[in-house]
């Protein structure tokens, strides 16, 4: 209030000097245009100037809220649109996430049109189409999302490669991702994405040749990438021998093997299951004595139960010496069962059977295992011993058959 009081006496004060400066000395304006002429006094030109201002403001005013329906429509129906399709696109996610692939696909295509950014909503909507078995739709709505976003092809190629590689639509899927290979080098989805392709076309060069950038990308886990390398080897040693023709002799074939063997990473020359299979390789080509040499070295470099217990099943070019062998490792490993079971094995081929059937024993009494009582009875019975062999079985029944459920027996009957 008090502000409001102080305004209206400035007021009341400038009206009034202006009022004395009006009777004072009213001015004098002449405005003169070819043969007209205009005379009034200064303040009659100042409140016409004014009031023309003001007539104008209105004008204005009037002509730009003639005007604003148009722009205000236009703004509206934006808003429309965009909260349509936010609706139908939340609708068109959810349906999809819970599996409604008709309705997921019908909310998102529709949203799809009516949005700015249609992108995401075609290539949720093709999956919905693809989910269903509708080819056409699916491809159709790829189209349209790389129609509308040109600087997207990687997105869509990538949405294509996974349903083409779902479909089993092995090459188109190979074609497309190598061309994606090209626009993104690096993009670690489409390395992922052509690793499962050469897998399903059983290409494990290819997938050989793609391990080294699959590690640097770190495009797979680590235990994932393990496998995957183990597998492609394991492949590529099988396939050596299977793409040969029939009439190929052993000479060439263990040649062929030779260099797929070669081609194993040094990470991988020691594993196992990789070693089990380049020994049964080369024993399925008549190639035994190789075998055992390379057994031998594997096993002095790298001790391995598993390998141990596959050298006892070969035959090396000289029994005694692989005999010696297995009996120098014993020093080491005086309490490993299939070290014992191997020397049992080189004891029955270089027909010393006391000491086969001691070493049978010693790893029984060790490791209890099928596999060592079937050796141990089939011993004793060949050495005319059949009861202490019933007696055996009888006896370790439980490592014959460990998995019986525990049911009532008949008492034995007595003598």
């Amino acid at each position: 209030m008090k502000k409001l009081f102080i305004l209206l006496l400035v007021v009341l004060a400038a009206g009034t000097w202006v009022g004395q400066l009006m009777v004072q000395d009213p001015g004098y304006v002449l405005i003169a245009f070819n043969e007209t002429t205009v005379e009034t006094s200064l303040w009659v030109m100042l409140v016409i100037g004014v009031l023309g201002f003001l007539l104008a403001h209105w004008l204005l005013n009037i002509l730009t809220n003639a005007m604003m329906p148009v722009h205000r429509l236009r703004s509206w129906r934006d808003r429309r649109n965009h909260n349509v399709s936010q609706r139908k696109t939340l609708k068109g996610l959810m349906a999809l996430s819970e599996g409604n692939w008709v309705r997921a696909q019908r909310q998102l295509g529709q949203a799809a049109e009516r949005s700015e950014l249609p992108l995401i909503n075609y290539l949720a909507a093709a999956r919905a189409a693809h989910e269903q078995g509708d080819e056409k739709a699916a491809d159709e709505l790829l189209q349209k999302a790389r129609t509308s976003t040109p600087q997207a092809e990687v997105a869509v190629g990538i949405a294509q490669a996974q349903i083409q590689l779902a479909r089993g639509q092995l090459e188109p899927c190979l074609a497309n991702l190598l061309k994606l290979r090209k626009l993104a080098p690096k993009n670690t989805y489409v390395m992922r994405l052509l690793k499962d392709v050469y897998a399903n076309l059983q290409d494990w060069d290819a997938i050989a040749k793609l391990l080294p950038e699959l590690k640097k990308s770190q495009a797979v886990r680590d235990d994932a990438l393990v496998e995957l390398e183990r597998q492609t080897y394991m492949n590529l040693l099988n396939h050596s021998l299977e793409q040969l023709p029939v009439e190929t002799d052993n000479a060439s074939r263990h040649s062929v093997l030779d260099k797929a063997w070669q081609k194993l990473p040094r990470n991988l020359s020691g594993e196992p299951d990789l070693v089990r299979r380049y020994i049964e390789l080369l024993i399925s080509i008549s190639a035994e004595p190789k075998a055992e040499q390379v057994l031998r070295e594997m096993i002095s470099k790298q001790w391995s139960e598993q390998l141990v217990n596959l050298y006892g099943r070969i035959m090396g070019q000289d029994l005694k010496k692989q005999m010696s062998h297995a009996q120098g490792w014993l020093k080491h490993h005086p309490d490993s069962a299939d070290l014992l079971l191997t020397l049992g094995r080189l004891s029955l081929r270089n027909q010393v059977w006391g000491q086969a059937l001691g070493y049978f024993e010693q790893s029984f009494s060790i490791q209890p295992s099928q596999e060592t009582l079937a050796e141990l009875s089939r011993l004793l019975r060949h050495l005319g011993e059949a009861d202490r062999a019933q007696d055996l079985m009888q006896q370790n029944l439980s490592v014959v058959a460990n998995d019986l459920p525990e049911l009532p027996q008949p008492e034995a009957e007595k003598a």
